[in-house]
């Protein structure tokens, strides 16, 4: 009698520890979408513009003042030198996925290494994070937004990013837009004159992205949470201050790393680096300057993400649309 009480009793809270496990993983906010790998997006517009005589192009031989997705996905289709990988919806009613992949930044070959993550847990529960590098390929496929653009100044020029540079939401704000990031890979300069073919070509640069991040200051409810548990950080829901974060930088093998991230934990020399995003941008805006460009034709890179390494990149973020805005001009505000 007394085995079979024993028994129960252990049924018992076997059946209440599982119940509880059950409460806490519906309750907790995991990092890089742990439930849900997709980030679903039903819109998502991309739009370049250049102001005050600025001109820009998407092929290096139509100069216009705005570009947008239809731009770009005819110059890629025309030129199969540039690789725009646009995954954005073919039409009205169609919702496009994006996914998290993290970078610090690093350019070879005119390509800035970005890596996607998944998180998955063993028998005992523990979650992993793994990696793998990805592969930029022209079309509507992909994790990420990546495009060439072009920009044409008569002269030595300061060109700026206008407060009209943001991510912004469009509907239902779920935070996903805190967690993106846009970068610029300045490929080469060259004189005006150059052919368009030879510009079009130009893709040797390597070094480090100049890395914007818009809503720095801002984080949901979840994101405070995410930082607190996953990343050990302590941050508040608005005018926070910009948080630290480590980009991957190598392909992670399953069930090396755990998602109880820490800076001492982990060996950041081997997986991650720490990010110095050249811009921080408040929710407010702010213009900063681009570069200094010098006369003729700058071919530009441009990459738009969403960084799963960042706290407000977890499950809850999902599911909303989001606008990434880029505004060249060559007068300061």
């Amino acid at each position: 009698m007394s085995n079979k009480k024993q028994k129960k009793t252990s049924l018992k809270s076997s059946i209440l520890l599982l119940l509880l496990m059950a409460l806490l993983l519906v309750a907790s906010s995991y990092a890089w979408f742990t439930a849900n790998q997709t980030v679903t997006i039903s819109q998502l517009q991309v739009k370049v513009e250049a102001a005050n005589g600025l001109q820009i192009s998407a092929d290096a031989q139509n100069w216009k003042t705005v570009l947008d997705i239809n731009d770009l996905k005819e110059a890629a289709e025309t030129y199969d030198v540039l690789v725009n990988q646009l995954p954005v919806p073919t039409n009205d009613n169609q919702s496009i996925s994006i996914e998290p992949v993290s970078t610090a930044g690093n350019v070879v070959d005119g390509k800035m290494e970005m890596f996607y993550g998944e998180v998955t847990a063993d028998d005992s529960g523990t979650y992993y994070l793994s990696a793998t590098k990805q592969t930029e390929a022209t079309g509507t496929s992909g994790k990420f937004i990546a495009f060439d653009l072009f920009l044409k100044v008569d002269e030595p020029t300061t060109v700026y990013l206008t407060t009209g540079t943001n991510v912004v939401f469009d509907g239902s704000d779920k935070g996903l837009k805190n967690a993106a990031r846009i970068a610029f890979v300045k490929e080469a300069t060259v004189s005006a004159e150059t052919d368009p073919e030879t510009m079009r070509a130009s893709s040797s640069a390597s070094g480090k992205a100049d890395i914007l991040e818009p809503n720095c200051d801002v984080h949901t409810a979840n994101g405070v949470t995410s930082a607190r548990d996953i990343y050990s950080t302590t941050t508040t829901l608005t005018n926070a201050a910009p948080l630290d974060y480590y980009g991957i930088i190598d392909a992670i093998p399953a069930e090396t790393i755990t998602m109880k991230q820490t800076i001492t934990e982990n060996p950041s020399e081997v997986y991650f680096e720490k990010v110095l995003p050249k811009w921080k941008i408040p929710t407010a805006g702010q213009q900063v300057t681009f570069d200094n460009l010098a006369a003729g034709v700058t071919k530009v890179r441009v990459y738009m993400w969403i960084e799963g390494q960042d706290v407000d990149c977890e499950n809850m973020a999902s599911g909303t649309n989001v606008n990434f805005n880029v505004q060249f001009s060559k007068a300061s505000a």
